[in-house]
C-alpha cells in the first residue's frame, strides 16, 4: 500500500501534466500502480462534484465562425450568406478526467425558433472529440471559433427566451443539456430577431403551417417575416 506521501506525489506531477509513465520513472514505480491512483483521484472528484451539484471545468466553447462575426466583434456589416446567419451552432466541452470530455452541442435559430436541436451530454477522448468537432461544423463554410462559457450561454439561452415569446418551446432533448451550460448570469444578451421582429426561415423537419399559425397569433400578421422552402 502506498504512502500518503507517494499518493500526493503523484497528484502533484500529475496536475504538472506528467504522464503516468513519466511519473513512474520519476519515483521507481510501475506505471500501473500511477495510473490506478490518477483513475481513482478522477472518479472521487467527479462523485463529489455530482454530490454538491458542482460541473466539471470547461475544456472549450466553439461557435460557427458567422455567430463570432454578429454578434461578439460589434461588426456594423451583415454576413454575406445573411440567410444562413440566424443558425448558430454551440458546442460546449467539460474535462471530465485526463484525456475525457463532456460535451453538448446546441443547434439554435436566433430569428425565431431558438434550439432546433441538441445533442449530449456525449463522453469522448480528445481524438473521437477533433472528429467529432470537424463532423458537426462541416455544413459550415469556416473553421469554428472559440468563444467563453459566458458566450456560449448568451447564444442559447437568448434564443430560448426569444423563442418563448413566440410561443415556441425548445427542442425535447434540451432538458438533458440544459444542466451542461451551467447557470447564466443574463449577460451578455444576444439580440435575436431580424430588424427588429421575428424572421421564420423554414427547414426541412419543420411543420411551417403549425409555425406561422403560432406567430399570427403572438405577435399579428404584419409583426413578423418568413421565407419559405429553405433547407
Amino acid at each position: 500500500m502506498m504512502e500518503p506521501e507517494q499518493l500526493q506525489e503523484i497528484l502533484d506531477l500529475r496536475a504538472r501534466n506528467l504522464t503516468p509513465k513519466q511519473i513512474a520513472r520519476k519515483l521507481g514505480l510501475k506505471v500501473a500502480e500511477v495510473s490506478a491512483v490518477i483513475k481513482e483521484q478522477a472518479e472521487q472528484t467527479t462523485l463529489i462534484r455530482a454530490a454538491s451539484g458542482e460541473l466539471d471545468p470547461i475544456a472549450e466553447c466553439l461557435v460557427n465562425a458567422s455567430c463570432v462575426e454578429r454578434f461578439f466583434n460589434n461588426s456594423a456589416e451583415e454576413p454575406e450568406d445573411e440567410m444562413n446567419s440566424s443558425l448558430v451552432l454551440v458546442s460546449v466541452a467539460r474535462q471530465v478526467a485526463n484525456n475525457r470530455l463532456t460535451v453538448c452541442t446546441y443547434l439554435v435559430d436566433l430569428w425565431c425558433l431558438g434550439v432546433k436541436d441538441t445533442m449530449g451530454p456525449r463522453r469522448l477522448d480528445r481524438a473521437d472529440y477533433k472528429q467529432a468537432m470537424s463532423n458537426v461544423y462541416r455544413y459550415f463554410p469556416d473553421e469554428p471559433l472559440a468563444i467563453t462559457l459566458e458566450q456560449a450561454q448568451a447564444v442559447v439561452f437568448s434564443g430560448v427566451e426569444y423563442a418563448a415569446q413566440l410561443g415556441f418551446s425548445p427542442h425535447s432533448d434540451f432538458e438533458k443539456t440544459r444542466s451542461h451550460l451551467g447557470k447564466w448570469s443574463g449577460e451578455p444578451k444576444i439580440q435575436c430577431g431580424r430588424n427588429g421582429k421575428p424572421f421564420y426561415v423554414s427547414g426541412p423537419y419543420d411543420n411551417p403551417m403549425k409555425i406561422l399559425k403560432t406567430l399570427r397569433e403572438k405577435v399579428g400578421e404584419e409583426n413578423f417575416d418568413y421565407l419559405m422552402g429553405m433547407e
